[in-house]
């Protein structure tokens, strides 16, 4: 065995995990790692999968996989397990006895079961935004290190499923402390080629702003997806025969089994480069009865370990993807060994015409409630359940708690989740646990503001401003309207509401005038736009400040869906692929039916290109950006077409084929037409093969002008054509994919039997390059945190407080506030980022100090003691030490970020 000793924070106290089986040197060890995949929602819900439920839609029980593989590990020391999804491990755990949960600590400290990745869910890579993603890592971290201590803290990433891999995501488990990353899924020209090489395990260096080796991270893709070998499968849900090893049976097997499974070894060991190798024993809900799995691979190992006596030089063991990743290390290989990969995996094709590139857009409604689940996490669950402290869960409108909230946001960042590739049930589950978790933040809201206020008033939340529907509002002569700035900086926000009447005057706090007009129209002074008369379609763009134009139209176009009878394959457009049956787009009008209102607050210009598709132009004023809402559905399908429909942007902008897209919301990617920068890419599918996620903003630019559009939500997006951006909006189609699914994308609800009607905004930007990240960043920031509208009926009563600033002073605007949440009673978990790139700007890409004592610090609290996370980590939280202070003052608590830094602090606080 090898012995690995983690110290315990600071504690002075040491843990011993026993883990890893030793290895024989000069021989080729096979690292097996019985595993199961258990998807936190796709076919069936989160509960129907852990309860076992509806088995006529997938036989998987989650619990009994527990149950079994524990049994299982109990009565063979020599076996090994590892497991991933917190949120059903969790589940499972508070249903255990204090004997079981005795004995599943034993299991842990010596290393035979060991967790994996460690978040809430195995959370999608093209659809999330890391925010949402750092949360949900948080609260199944945070689970596992207080629940089993350092024994429990995974050490590698495992993402075996989702379909394609994001540079950002790499960069936040390195910045975790991770040692290593696993995945299952690449793209099958680039597999081919690394096969070839020898060059499926690689460094990731997986950021261009973080100093190396801040965010490397060893990376290696698995040999069979996450499935054993084929002929290897002894699961009850598989058809390979067990090993028959009576040689008194007629059947006898073992001399067949073994000189297979060397074969495959022999066969693996040809594309990778060391002499170990990794093989998943297990897949998709397996090792319900464990027994099954574990008394065949006990035989494998003997049986082939005993041909050694005959020369074999090969030598299995049960085994971890730490274990297997600690003998990489300990090869003291030297750093070119491993080739460098600087770029990202997307897009990925598991064949010529299977492009997996369909799932960026598919169910957008579902994205966008994801994403301002999301803000509402972040605004009302978290700050004011901070600033409001045990008032705002236990308060005169009752008792509120975040938790359900978090938990449900943690699970829709699930790869089968916010990515839309769920069935239509499951799907419409999410969306009740997030609105769930809404109702229960809102007593948290209310409780928090009239403890501020002064003013124990109801609150009204209208969910469905979106569509203009505010009942209080529309209804009530006189009302009260409180607008809360999650952000750490000030802001300018234009509130649109729904009203009854025209002759309505607006105050503000103290009573003075506002500004407004009562139809919701937009002017600006620094922008302008120009429409072409013929046509009511945009025809340009001008930053009036810095004098730049540029030929801009937009319109909107439909790709036809395949249906699976194109000549080149019988691939069809699904939840997962888009594939057009050609690059033809087809127009939905040449012309728009345009209404204009202008007055002294906004402009707009109102548009209908068909009953389907319309759009309102927005400029308000003194703002920088254009707004375009856009309103498609329901998708007509009386054709019986499939339907996967876009807006483009053409400009006279000389683009050269490239374009940009974010990671996950952070750093940018450049993006080449029909090219990717590691490998030579023969190019089968012109449209979906140069279809990148856009999960906050893309960009297209030259020497002199950026045109950049930023999304309210994640969608697929390219530049097929030079100074052209097209971004999928809506898909409606007829057929399924192949991949699993089993239903068509056909979205349809009670309020919209004839298809989905789907709402949506993009913003759009138009600045010199070498300055254009000062409006795209925090814009993008502005989407993603969005204010809080609250109301009341009748004005404000006497003595209430009409201001509230959680704040003492504003954040240098380098500095972004990205969590700010109540950990324990005293201490709050703060969480700040550098949230520019290191090339991004001559006056924002620089270091910046921070006072933790006085900028990000709530108004309500006083400081006592920090603590700062013991390792390198973004978002684990184990043991403590003293923040930094500076030499001057020891009683200042100062720390600097770098361009792209996130810093974790837990602080020790009590109310003023």
């Amino acid at each position: 065995m090898t012995v690995n000793v983690f110290q315990d924070g600071d504690h002075g106290t040491h843990t011993v995990c026993v883990s890893c089986h030793a290895i024989k040197p000069g021989m080729l060890n096979v690292h097996l790692v019985p595993h199961t995949h258990d998807d936190v929602g796709w076919l069936k819900t989160v509960d129907q999968y852990f309860y076992g439920a509806r088995n006529d839609i997938q036989h998987a029980g989650v619990q009994y996989i527990l149950d079994s593989v524990v049994d299982q590990l109990l009565k063979n020391p020599d076996r090994r397990f590892i497991y991933v999804e917190t949120a059903f491990f969790y589940r499972w755990w508070k249903r255990q006895s204090g004997d079981m949960q005795d004995t599943v600590k034993q299991l842990v400290d010596e290393g035979r079961l060991e967790f994996v990745n460690g978040g809430w869910c195995m959370s999608d890579e093209a659809t999330t935004h890391y925010s949402a993603v750092v949360d949900q890592m948080t609260i199944g971290l945070r689970f596992l290190n207080d629940t089993f201590g350092p024994c429990g803290r995974p050490r590698v990433a495992w993402h075996i499923d989702p379909f394609g891999h994001a540079r950002e995501h790499a960069s936040v488990f390195a910045q975790m402390g991770y040692d290593g990353f696993f995945f299952g899924r690449l793209d099958y020209q680039d597999r081919s080629r690394r096969k070839a090489s020898r060059e499926q395990e690689m460094v990731w260096r997986a950021s261009e702003s973080l100093v190396p080796p801040v965010a490397d991270l060893f990376t290696g893709i698995l040999p069979n997806g996450y499935n054993p070998p084929e002929g290897f499968c002894w699961d009850q849900l598989c058809d390979d025969p067990p090993i028959r090893d009576d040689p008194d049976l007629e059947d006898y097997n073992v001399e067949d089994v073994v000189s297979k499974f060397l074969t495959v070894a022999q066969e693996q060991v040809g594309v990778y480069k060391t002499n170990h190798i990794i093989m998943t024993m297990g897949s998709d809900f397996q090792y319900e009865n464990a027994n099954l799995w574990y008394k065949n691979l006990d035989k494998l190992i003997r049986y082939v370990n005993q041909k050694q006596v005959n020369g074999s030089n090969i030598h299995v063991l049960y085994s971890t993807p730490s274990c297997y990743l600690q003998e990489l290390h300990r090869a003291n290989l030297s750093c070119p060994y491993f080739p460098m990969r600087i770029d990202d995996f997307f897009p990925y094709a598991d064949a010529a015409h299977d492009f997996w590139t369909g799932y960026f857009t598919s169910r957008p409604a579902l994205k966008r409630y994801e994403r301002i689940s999301n803000s509402y996490l972040q605004v009302i669950c978290n700050q004011m359940e901070v600033l409001g402290g045990p008032t705002s869960r236990n308060g005169s409108f009752g008792v509120g708690n975040s938790d359900t909230m978090k938990k449900a946001m943690a699970v829709a960042q699930h790869h089968d989740a916010v990515s839309g590739t769920e069935k239509q049930h499951v799907a419409d589950d999410y969306a009740r646990r997030l609105a769930n978790g809404w109702t229960q933040c809102q007593v948290l809201v209310s409780n928090t503001l009239a403890a501020l206020s002064g003013s124990s008033a109801p609150r009204v939340y209208c969910e469905h401003l979106n569509i203009s529907v505010c009942p209080l509002t529309e209804s009530s002569s006189k009302f009260s309207v409180n607008v809360y700035n999650p952000l750490a900086r000030p802001v300018g926000w234009s509130v649109r509401l729904p009203v009854n009447g025209t002759a309505y005057a607006v105050t503000d706090s103290s009573g003075n005038a506002v500004d407004c007009q009562v139809r919701d129209c937009v002017l600006c002074t620094f922008l302008k736009v120009t429409f072409d008369p013929e046509t009511g379609l945009l025809s340009s763009l001008s930053n009036l400040e810095t004098q730049q134009t540029v030929r801009l139209s937009q319109n909107f176009y439909w790709y036809n869906a395949s249906d699976g009878n194109n000549k080149d394959s019988k691939q069809m457009s699904g939840a997962y692929i888009f594939r057009p049956n050609s690059s033809t787009t087809f127009i939905i009008s040449k012309t728009a039916k345009i209404e204009t209102v202008q007055n002294s607050v906004v402009q707009e210009v109102r548009q209908w290109f068909s009953p389907w598709v319309s759009q309102v132009v927005r400029l308000y004023a003194d703002s920088r950006v254009l707004e375009l809402e856009w309103t498609v559905g329901p998708v007509p399908i009386g054709d019986n077409m499939g339907k996967e429909v876009i807006t483009r942007f053409d400009t006279s902008i000389n683009s050269s084929g490239i374009f940009y897209t974010d990671s996950n919301g952070r750093e940018v990617l450049q993006r080449r037409k029909d090219y990717r920068p590691t490998w030579t890419l023969t190019q089968t599918e012109p449209v979906a093969g140069n279809y990148y996620p856009i999960n906050s903003r893309a960009y297209i630019k030259d020497e002199k002008d950026q045109l950049t559009v930023v999304t309210d939500r994640s969608q697929g997006g390219g530049s097929i054509q030079d100074g052209s951006l097209e971004i999928m909006l809506h898909r409606r189609l007829l057929h399924d994919d192949v991949r699993g699914v089993g239903e068509p994308l056909n979205e349809a609800s009670d309020l919209y039997p004839e298809g989905l009607v789907v709402r949506g905004r993009l913003l759009l930007s138009l600045n010199p390059p070498a300055v254009a990240a000062n409006t795209h960043r925090p814009l993008a920031q502005e989407v993603v945190l969005q204010p809080l509208i609250t109301f009341t009926e009748g004005l404000l009563p006497p003595n209430t407080r009409p201001e509230f600033s959680g704040l003492q002073t504003a954040l240098p605007p380098a500095v972004h506030l990205l969590t700010v949440s109540q950990w324990d009673p005293d201490l709050v978990l703060l969480r700040l980022e550098h949230q520019y790139e290191a090339r991004d700007s001559k006056e924002h890409s620089q270091p910046v100090t921070v006072n933790l004592q006085v900028s990000p610090l709530p108004s309500t609290f006083i400081l006592l003691t920090g603590a700062d996370p013991s390792y390198r980590c973004a978002v684990c939280l184990s043991g403590e030490k003293p923040l930094p202070k500076t030499k001057g003052d020891p009683s200042v608590w100062e720390v600097t970020l770098k361009p792209m830094e996130i810093r974790t602090f837990l602080l020790r606080v009590r109310l003023r």
